[in-house]
C-alpha cells in the first residue's frame, strides 16, 4: 500500500525522537557547525538565479507552505502560499500544510510533480529574513525546523521514493515565533519578496 513505507517512517521517526530527546541541544550545536555544508544562504540577488536554475524543465510543481498560524513568523511558509492562490498556472499545486505536511502525501503523489518546493521557517542562526536553499539530499534530520513532528528528511525520502521529483526546501530565519498572529515587519518583507519572485518564475 502507498502508506506502508510512510507508516514505517513514522515509527522510525518516533524512535529517533525518543532517543535524541536528551541530547537535543548538543545535536543542535552540531548542526550549526556543519550548516555551511547543508545548503547555501543567499543574498536576494542570488535567490532568483538559484530558483530559476532549479525549476528549469519543471512541468508540474508542488509548492508546500509549512508553519503554525499561531506562532507569528513561523507562519511565513503558509503566508506565501496564501498570497499565491489564484495567481499561478494549473500546473502549480499550492498546499497550505500548516504543521502537518505528512497529511498531504497522497494528493502530492497523485499530482505527479516533477518538482516539490517546501517553504518553512527554520532556526538558522542568521539575520531575520535570511533564506537558505536546501536540496533534499543535503537535508539533515537535525535541521531545526520549528513546528512539525515528523522530520522533513523522512518526509522528503518518502516523496522521492513515490514521485521521483526534485525536492528542495526554502528555509527562512524568523524573528519572533512566540504565540500570536501576524508576521513581524522584517519577515513580512521577505514573504512579499519571495511571493513575487515565485510568481515571476512560475506564472
Amino acid at each position: 500500500m502507498v502508506y506502508d513505507y510512510f507508516l514505517t517512517a513514522v515509527k522510525r521517526a518516533a524512535s529517533i525522537l525518543q532517543e535524541k530527546l536528551k541530547s537535543h541541544l548538543i545535536d543542535y550545536f552540531r548542526f550549526m557547525k556543519r550548516r555551511s555544508r547543508e545548503g547555501r544562504t543567499f543574498q536576494r540577488d542570488e535567490i532568483e538565479q538559484t530558483l530559476r536554475k532549479w525549476f528549469s524543465g519543471a512541468k508540474r510543481v508542488v509548492l508546500a507552505g509549512i508553519g503554525n498560524p499561531l506562532r507569528k513568523d513561523d507562519f511565513i511558509g503558509v503566508k506565501i502560499i496564501k498570497d499565491l492562490q489564484h495567481k499561478v498556472s494549473k500546473n502549480v499545486f499550492l498546499i497550505e500544510c500548516e504543521t502537518v505536511p505528512e497529511s498531504f502525501i497522497e494528493p502530492i503523489v497523485e499530482f505527479e510533480p516533477t518538482h516539490i518546493l517546501l517553504i518553512d521557517a527554520s532556526l538558522l542562526n542568521l539575520e531575520p529574513g535570511s533564506v537558505r536553499f536546501v536540496e533534499a539530499n543535503q537535508m539533515s534530520s537535525q535541521t531545526p525546523l520549528l513546528t512539525h513532528a515528523l522530520p522533513l528528511q523522512l518526509f522528503c525520502e518518502y516523496l522521492t521514493k513515490m514521485t521521483h521529483a526534485k525536492i528542495a526546501l526554502l528555509a527562512i530565519q524568523p524573528k519572533d515565533t512566540d504565540f500570536g498572529e501576524g508576521l513581524t515587519q522584517e519577515i513580512e518583507k521577505t514573504a512579499e519578496y519571495l511571493t513575487n519572485l515565485l510568481l515571476k518564475i512560475l506564472r
